[in-house]
């Protein structure tokens, strides 16, 4: 049997170089699209579990987990129940993935893939993921009875989408997402807490976040030992060295104390790694930044007034 002529060897040699070339190129796209979709390394990062003890958790990113509490904290500060939440989230799910995105069909953009052309604003403001939410909850509230109808069609009355099944198989994770943004449920949320390399913040950093996401629900509607007159009606969070406190007291748009303390305590949790969060305190309890499977673990008694064992007020300590 003859040999290969060299014209031959040489075309064999070329193929399974670029074979081999085109496998690498596979590899090397196939992970920076894992690493696209998680966020990176050690994604994702967090973790909310039901509050039933049936086991039902959900896994998500850092940067979703902000987005999260920040459309949680916008529903919640305009009086609206967990439904509402629980929609809202659900709808940024399937339209965005949670991430607040630069692209989509035509000119829709953000969270809630909003068009400037339809007049949902411009693209700053979309951009904006509190404008973005509090737009979606305007027209929410504008639809009958939402909050007593399917999740599909409620969010479908809003977005007008092409394809308006699709919401209804995210509302198992918005549920178990909701339920620990707006603090029904307690301490069921874990970040790892590893801070973002391209964001710095401390005390202030945290504050101003709070005020930007929380408005005046962030804050005691109680008046100080001053006087009515001479009190502030919302004294803000204060902050001392590293940490931030944040008062949480009397009943606030039908939500009881607990559930601010506890919506409050996981916005701080689900934002640790964009803040720069070390530690969060509430109702006895303490999460310390360090992996997906970090528990809130009960706090030591020494050293620690009575208020800070209940429910009045949340400790943010960050880490510079």
């Amino acid at each position: 049997m003859p040999e290969p002529s060299r014209p031959q060897q040489r075309r064999r040699g070329r193929f399974f170089r670029g074979f081999a070339a085109f496998v690498v190129l596979c590899a090397v796209a196939g992970y920076l699209v894992v690493q696209y979709i998680t966020a990176g390394t050690g994604a994702p990062g967090c973790e909310v579990a039901s509050g039933k003890g049936d086991g039902v958790a959900y896994e998500f990113t850092p940067e979703q987990a902000v987005n999260a509490a920040t459309i949680t904290a916008v529903g919640t500060g305009r009086g609206l129940p967990e439904r509402a939440v629980t929609i809202a989230l659900a709808t940024a799910l399937q339209e965005s993935g949670l991430r607040n995105i630069t692209h989509g069909d035509r000119d829709s953009l953000g969270l809630f893939q909003q068009r400037p052309s339809q007049g949902w604003g411009t693209e700053k403001q979309i951009m904006d993921p509190t404008y973005a939410a509090g737009e979606f909850y305007e027209h929410l509230v504008k639809v009958s009875d939402y909050a007593e109808l399917p999740l599909t069609v409620a969010a479908q009355r809003v977005q007008r989408s092409g394809y308006p099944e699709a919401y209804a198989k995210h509302e198992p994770d918005a549920t178990v997402l909701a339920a620990a943004l707006t603090g029904s449920s307690a301490a069921t949320l874990t970040c790892e807490g590893r801070p973002e390399a391209t964001l710095a913040a401390g005390p202030q950093g945290v504050r101003e976040a709070l005020v930007r996401d929380f408005g005046g629900d962030a804050l005691d509607t109680t008046a100080d030992e001053v006087g009515a007159a001479e009190a502030s009606p919302a004294p803000k969070p204060t902050v001392s060295g590293r940490t931030v406190t944040v008062p949480v007291k009397g009943e606030v748009k039908g939500r009881s104390v607990r559930e601010r303390g506890w919506q409050l305590a996981h916005w701080a949790v689900a934002n640790a790694s964009a803040l720069h969060i070390q530690r969060v305190t509430y109702a006895g309890r303490e999460w310390t930044a360090g992996n997906t499977q970090s528990e809130w673990r009960p706090t030591s008694s020494e050293g620690t007034g009575g208020a800070e064992r209940g429910t009045g007020s949340v400790r943010i300590l960050t880490a510079q």
